[in-house]
């Protein structure tokens, strides 16, 4: 139906998550990073608030992105598998770019904690959106290292929160298309 990747319909009908494990080279420049967060930007937010924020993991700190993970989680579970530590490390070192998501919250506002946070997350989808826009594939993944106190404290402090893990890359393969709800599930009149 939507061929032609250059209208807005087919870039919607198209967007597909990418397995980060599966994200290879080529990956966007710094300078299309920064493009594409600012796409980000261009989101629904109630009181001009952007409780959001991003950022860039360069490439040269993805090993000290592992070792911080390794370490956070060895700290909150000593005993840890060796397996389940490799899979930290290993998650720090997925797709070609990795971008964090924070949801930052501004308590000292009247906007409600909830209007907020759908907004980091429309924030978060609107980089997915761009990374497609962009010619790459993106997977948004949280995992124990979103929930994790340490590791949001390489990034932010409270009240912050990972929102999440944006890997971006060039998929290694086709992408899969999941099921999707049928769309007459979807919606419905209101009757009042």
């Amino acid at each position: 139906m939507f061929n032609d990747l250059s209208t807005p319909l087919s870039l919607l009908a198209t967007r597909r998550s990418g397995k980060p494990r599966d994200l290879v080279a080529p990956g966007p420049s710094q300078d299309e990073l920064v493009a594409m967060i600012g796409l980000a930007g261009r989101t629904p937010d109630h009181g001009k608030l952007a409780p959001w924020r991003f950022v860039i993991v360069p490439d040269d700190r993805r090993d000290a992105l592992a070792t911080l993970l390794v370490d956070a989680y060895r700290a909150e579970r000593p005993a840890a598998k060796q397996v389940e530590l490799d899979a930290m490390a290993q998650f720090a070192r997925q797709a070609p770019a990795l971008v964090v998501a924070l949801f930052s919250p501004r308590t000292d506002s009247h906007i409600p904690m909830w209007e907020q946070e759908l907004s980091a997350g429309a924030a978060c989808m609107n980089l997915l959106h761009a990374v497609h826009a962009h010619g790459y594939a993106g997977g948004w993944l949280t995992g124990w290292p979103a929930f994790s106190d340490a590791v949001r404290d390489a990034f932010g402090a409270a009240p912050e929160r990972i929102a999440g893990f944006m890997f971006i890359g060039t998929p290694s393969r086709a992408l899969e298309e999941r099921p999707r709800p049928d769309p007459a599930r979807l919606w419905s009149v209101w009757q009042g």
